[in-house]
């Protein structure tokens, strides 16, 4: 059954200007020159020594390019933009208050809005846009509304509602990373992130900031350690909880719900395919999902 849900923990900035494309361009990880009306991207913004700052959608509209990113950073990443723009032609807003996002998922969401489930397909909708979510087909259909009608336009779409709760559920049962509750501020890179799977890297593209570290991390295979889902047994560790195999420290907790959560895990700790991990009074078990394709251990050393 298909359910939406609205996400009062998004926030959206504007880029507009004849520049828009261009200023991106040379910032962000995605080919920005692909986003467009009928394509929405997923892209991240990273220091110049390649550490991971900020993640976010990019979609068209009316020629307009909005950043889908987190509510509670969205000042951050709007501050470290200006700092770029120089003599670009570009203006950079706050629009939280004029849009409204929304994710729609489970079996038909796609099918709702008249998309077929191929990752960032996007068409207008009740005065906004939606567009598959171009990280993974199955986390659903992304939606940006005009505020003022999201609520009659979700209303009108069939589908039943749910609570941001249950769309958190989602995202982590797919082993999917929300961010920085799951992705450590200027100290995790992309490969380590799982950036490249939920296709937010364009290795054709210019070069944009952060990029050296990030291209050295995937050709020399410099890999040590990743995201990766994992089914919990026992009381939820918090975030943080360090996680240890045999009473050695291998990795610690990120976000989770219900059983479902996100570690960050050496890769030597995942050789074992029936390994149990411990965090606090719980044991974890890694889980393979088909998005995810993790190296082997020993060929990363």
């Amino acid at each position: 059954m298909a359910c939406y849900s609205l996400l009062d923990n998004r926030g959206i900035l504007s880029v507009a200007g004849d520049d828009r494309v261009a200023f991106l361009q040379g910032l962000t990880s995605n080919d920005v020159g692909k986003a467009t009306a009928e394509r929405a991207l997923f892209s991240a913004f990273l220091t110049p020594q390649g550490k991971y700052l900020h993640d976010f959608m990019i979609a068209e509209a009316g020629g307009t390019l909005l950043l889908d990113c987190e509510a509670a950073r969205r000042d951050d990443l709007l501050r470290r933009l200006k700092l770029y723009r120089l003599r670009a032609k570009v203006t950079l807003e706050d629009a939280t208050t004029s849009w409204a996002v929304a994710a729609a998922f489970g079996d038909g969401a796609a099918a709702a809005f008249g998309l077929d489930e191929e990752p960032g397909r996007a068409s207008p909708y009740a005065g906004g846009l939606a567009y598959v979510d171009p990280r993974l087909a199955a986390l659903g259909v992304r939606l940006l509304l005009p505020r003022e009608s999201a609520a009659a336009a979700l209303g009108a779409s069939g589908l039943v509602q749910a609570g941001a709760e249950d769309y958190d559920r989602h995202r982590l049962a797919l082993g999917v990373p929300d961010g920085s509750r799951d992705i450590a501020v200027e100290k995790a890179t992309l490969l380590e992130s799982n950036f490249d799977e939920l296709h937010a890297i364009a290795w054709d593209k210019g070069c944009y900031m952060g990029q050296e570290l990030t291209a050295r991390t995937k050709y020399r295979g410099l890999l040590k350690r990743r995201l990766v889902p994992v089914a919990v047994d026992g009381p939820l560790p918090a975030p943080g909880t360090e996680i240890t195999l045999d009473g050695r420290a291998v990795g610690e907790m990120r976000s989770g719900r219900d059983g479902h959560g996100i570690a960050l895990l050496r890769l030597d700790a995942l050789e074992n395919d029936d390994a149990v991990l411990a965090a606090g009074d719980s044991k974890l078990r890694p889980q393979q999902e088909p998005w995810l394709v993790l190296p082997d251990a020993a060929a990363e050393a």
